[in-house]
């Protein structure tokens, strides 16, 4: 695929999509959330990728959030920047996300890693939510993703007194799960996905499907029994059965049921 605002590259079982703004911090425009959504759903349409990393471009910058310049002025959807694409792509796609933090995480783009399934960051990353001192928020993946990270009181500091965090700090409170030297992230990024791509790609799926449930509600428990249960079913015994009695009019044999 063509993209103008991100990059992807094949690694092996390894998939990197990078942000590829950093002249304005990697901030995702209209384009760039629809691009990360694009290209997350053609992954989640193959099987030779095993984990997707999302990374900024550059030394500085992973995110630093949002930029509507362009978008039409509506308060519909024209005029929205398209972020929850982006965060429900990731939620649903069947393979686990880590987010590689390069450099500032911040606003939209700390959310953007929450999101993610696992984060892994450099020393001198730095994490924060500045929406209220810009007069916005982002109620919903940004609020209820911080506090099943950092627990409640935590999260509402976080989100009213807007605190730079430091990777030390953030791995202390549960905001992401390992920390490196700055020159160490992208071989220990790799070094990471690669471990996470020796599991099994059903299993890996399906606890991924049942963490979204508990956020995703219909959505999330979908995922799981249609997306991962349900070809199983349609190939058991106890499916052919009841499809061959309705074929022909008779009753089903009970005795294939559950097997």
């Amino acid at each position: 695929m063509e993209f103008k605002e991100i990059t992807y590259e094949e690694r092996g079982p390894v998939g990197v999509l990078t942000l590829n703004r950093p002249e304005d911090g990697n901030m995702f425009t209209q384009t760039m959330c629809h691009e990360i959504r694009d290209c997350i759903e053609a992954v989640r349409r193959e099987t030779w990728t095993r984990v997707l990393v999302l990374t900024g471009a550059g030394e500085r910058f992973f995110c630093i959030g949002g930029r509507k310049t362009g978008m039409e002025d509506s308060t519909l959807y024209a005029g929205t920047l398209p972020t929850l694409e982006m965060y429900e792509a990731i939620d649903k796609l069947q393979k686990p996300v880590i987010a590689s933090v390069n450099g500032f995480a911040v606003g939209g783009g700390n959310v953007l890693q929450m999101v993610c399934d696992l984060t892994i960051a450099k020393e001198s990353a730095v994490f924060r939510q500045v929406g209220p001192m810009m007069g916005s928020f982002d109620a919903g993946y940004g609020t209820w993703y911080l506090e099943d990270l950092v627990g409640k009181k935590k999260a509402k500091e976080i989100w009213y007194r807007n605190p730079k965090i430091t990777a030390a700090e953030a791995l202390s409170l549960g905001l992401i799960n390992k920390v490196v030297p700055d020159a160490d992230l992208a071989g220990a990024t790799m070094e990471f996905a690669l471990e996470v791509a020796d599991r099994g790609a059903f299993a890996l799926a399906s606890i991924k499907a049942a963490f979204n449930a508990r956020h995703g509600g219909v959505s999330g428990l979908s995922r799981m029994a249609h997306d991962l249960l349900l070809r199983a079913y349609l190939e058991s015994d106890e499916h052919q059965e009841l499809a061959d009695a309705f074929a022909e009019k008779r009753k089903p044999d009970p005795s294939k049921f559950g097997h």
